[in-house]
């Protein structure tokens, strides 16, 4: 080791006496100081503008310096820039100069040639790396609560990366004995392995070897946060193989061996390292780190406990994939790589999950595919879409091929995902939205229908009750059903029932029942199965509406609680008076974790018609509060609402009466030793379609609904899979302090850089 580190040192001192490492390393934080202080000044504006980060949104620690928006993410876009320029002469210089056969008739070894060398440039690495943990400290000052431990991964996964480019460049550099040939070369190789992961994708061996040679996104998830032992043992290897390579080429170089003896050796460096990386990564010897401050690299507890949880055996992932669906590109076979990817985080948990694809071709509820294919037969379609994608035409079922194996006709014949454990199955959905995929939210909660009795919600539908199965305006499709919906209760882990009470009783064991606005009177019959469903306990959701007093105070009076007659109006100059929009109150924010990490004194509801509430406490059950309205500006208005002529105006003359209301209310009671829980609410059109359709609020009425009936679940349905708010959500600068920054960054910084390389140089010249 000893000449190892002798010709480190002197491939050190020939480095740094001369200019080329200095120009570099002066470039490289200049560059540095440049993304650095742009991202700085963007988010700083911002911020003194009232902007998101003004509003604490967080993760700045990310946005400045981490992957894929910050410092690092721009450095690692040009890194691979500056390495050539530095190992083109590690060897070939000694090969143009000659002093190659000084080093081999020396007692050195060819090895420790290599390895003196690379660990120069290991040591120049760690320069570059040490410019950009300035920078970190620099960030680590400005940002509150900046996250630590994803800085630190970020050095190292770019520190990583840089070795590696340098024991290719090293590699290189033995192959020719000019330099600029050298340098040339080993960017046309480092584009080959950023490239390389990109073909011949759609054939399965290949692939995966093409993705593990490929070094494009390896060092991404330690830019995220997250170590994997996978990914720090591909450095290794990759670095093993080019210093093993270039070991050979310097020994081989000085004996007569033939071609193919050579080949066969190179060939056998590179398989035997690719075999141990391969090896290394299986699911079940890899190791994980997430060293993010909100461990947003790992699934949350909730995600964890339930994928441990499917412990009894394999998990079969089937995906069903229709070639005609416009999601059929997400699903390709050159994707595979990246599916894998989106499942990696459960296979940490849970190494037995295995993935599947089947692929076929059948018609779509895509409009446009038979209005710009007309009289185009399915088969004439297929034919089209795999002639222009290049496609393996044998891979895909035919229509009657598929129905004759599952039916996928209630799934619209979409990419779906059948999950099947234990003889127990589930659908896992794509979804009409920028994600598409689903989030751990969805995965988490179809795993959890594997393993558990998934929660019933029945609606009644006897007596005219808004429809869980139209798309109507006033329906309820979008909440309840639709699969192509993310936030329904059908991919939320719920099974939805109707309910006819004229007919039928209603279930045992449902989560939840719910009456929304029925147009007709219940019958003796009904209204005692109701009564009697009560009493025994369950949990219901009663949704009126104005004009329906009369139906519903007769259900509600054992309660407690009654319908004010005539409709609430609230003053706006924006909006129909009859739109309300009632505040959330503390109780209805802790209905579920999500709400509540999300509520703010103005988050608000939208209820276009709603009747006010009014109940009388001391009873059975203890009443609370969960919308409720703005009190200066809300009146009760007695009799009929005319909307669409002059201006509404409150006459107290007419019985109208200003104040705030309630327009929800739950009533809890403890029974047979757990608790009933019940909402009773003076609108049933905050559930309906068109309200969930309106972008302004839809994400407040969908917190609220999803909150309510997790809340019958009693906490097991939705999954919550949210995570603490990230504490880095400000900068500690002003404009004047930022002048100052700009300066230091980018003239003193790089200024005392240049005038250290320039005094070193001058004083070498001088002896």
């Amino acid at each position: 080791m000893t000449t190892t580190f002798k010709i480190a040192r002197t491939e050190l001192n020939m480095l740094f006496y001369s200019p080329i490492a200095w120009f570099l390393l002066v470039v490289f934080m200049f560059q540095c100081g440049l993304s650095y202080t742009d991202t700085v000044d963007n988010i700083l504006i911002s911020q003194e503008l009232g902007g998101g980060y003004a509003m604490g949104l967080g993760f700045l620690t990310r946005s400045i310096l981490a992957y894929p928006y910050g410092l690092f993410a721009a450095m690692v876009g040009s890194i691979y820039l500056y390495l050539p320029l530095i190992t083109m002469g590690l060897i070939s210089r000694e090969l143009s100069s000659g002093t190659i056969k000084l080093l081999y008739s020396s007692p050195t070894k060819v090895r420790e040639i290599v390895i003196g060398k690379f660990l120069a440039m290991m040591v120049f690495c760690l320069m570059l790396t040490g410019i950009l943990a300035v920078f970190c400290v620099i960030g680590y000052f400005n940002i509150q609560h900046a996250d630590v431990g994803l800085i630190v991964s970020n050095l190292l996964g770019i520190y990583l990366l840089m070795c590696t480019y340098a024991a290719i460049g090293l590699f290189m550099s033995c192959l020719t004995s000019y330099q600029i040939v050298a340098a040339i070369c080993t960017l046309a190789l480092f584009g080959s392995l950023q490239y390389i992961g990109k073909l011949w994708q759609d054939i399965d061996f290949v692939r995966d070897l093409t993705h593990f040679i490929s070094i494009s996104g390896r060092a991404e998830k330690m830019l995220l946060g997250l170590i994997t032992t996978k990914d720090f043992l591909y450095f290794i290897v990759i670095i093993g193989i080019f210093l093993g390579m270039s070991v050979y080429r310097l020994w081989s170089s000085r004996r007569s061996i033939p071609v193919p003896v050579k080949i066969s050796r190179y060939v056998s460096i590179v398989v035997i390292a690719v075999a141990v990386g391969y090896i290394g990564s299986h699911p079940a010897l890899t190791g994980y780190l997430d060293l993010t401050a909100t461990k947003s690299m790992t699934l949350t507890a909730n995600a964890q406990k339930i994928t441990k949880s499917l412990d009894g055996g394999p998990l079969q992932v089937t995906s069903y994939i229709n070639l005609l669906e416009q999601h059929f590109w997400y699903g390709q076979p050159s994707q595979r790589n990246t599916d894998l990817a989106r499942w990696e985080p459960y296979i940490r948990f849970k190494h037995d999950i295995d993935l599947k694809y089947i692929y076929y071709f059948d018609s779509t509820d895509d409009k446009n595919l038979y209005k710009y294919n007309k009289g185009q037969t399915l088969q004439q379609l297929a034919d089209k879409y795999i002639t222009s994608g290049k496609l393996d035409a044998d891979r895909f079922l035919k229509p009657a091929e598929i129905r004759s194996t599952i039916d996928l006709g209630p799934e619209q014949r979409r990419y779906v995902m059948k999950l099947d454990y234990k003889g127990r199955s589930t659908y896992l959905r794509l979804f009409n939205d920028q994600q598409v995929f689903p989030s751990e939210t969805e995965t988490s909660a179809a795993l959890k229908r594997l393993i558990a009795t998934p929660p019933h919600i029945a609606f009644v539908d006897g007596e005219l009750e808004r429809s869980v199965d139209r798309r109507g305006d006033r329906e309820y499709q979008t909440l309840t059903s639709e699969i192509t919906f993310r936030h329904s209760l059908v991919n939320q882990g719920f099974d939805v029932l109707h309910v006819n009470l004229t007919a039928q009783d209603i279930p045992a064991g449902i989560a939840g029942l719910v009456i929304a606005d029925p147009k007709m009177p219940f019958d003796t019959a009904a209204l005692g199965k109701i009564r009697r469903y009560i009493d025994q306990g369950g949990n219901l959701l009663i949704a009126g509406e104005p004009g329906k007093q009369a139906l519903l105070n007769p259900l509600l009076q054992p309660l407690g609680v009654r319908l004010i007659e005539g409709v609430l109006v609230q003053e706006s100059e924006d909006f129909a008076p009859d739109l309300v929009l009632p505040y959330l109150t503390d109780t209805a924010a802790a209905l579920s974790g999500p709400l509540a990490r999300s509520f703010e004194d103005s988050m608000r509801i939208s209820m276009p018609g709603v009747a006010g509430l009014q109940y009388e406490r001391g009873g059975p059950f203890s009443i609370q509060p969960l919308l409720m309205t703005d009190g200066a500006k809300t009146w009760n208005k007695k009799g009929r609402l005319v909307t669409d002529s002059a201006k509404v105006m409150f006459r107290p003359e007419d019985g109208d009466v200003r104040g705030a209301f309630a327009t929800a209310i739950r009533l809890t009671r403890q029974i047979d030793g757990r608790q009933q829980r019940i909402v009773v609410t003076g609108d049933a059109d905050f559930l309906d379609n068109a309200e969930l359709g309106r972008f302004n609020v839809r994400t407040a009425n969908f917190n609220l609904n999803t909150a309510i009936f997790g809340w019958f679940t009693y906490g097991e349905f939705p999954i919550d899979s949210s995570r603490p708010k990230s504490e880095d959500n400000r900068l500690d600068l002003t404009k004047k302090s930022f002048r100052v920054l700009k300066v230091f960054c980018l003239g003193i910084l790089p200024g005392l850089l240049l005038m250290l390389g320039t005094i070193l140089l001058i004083r070498r010249k001088r002896k």
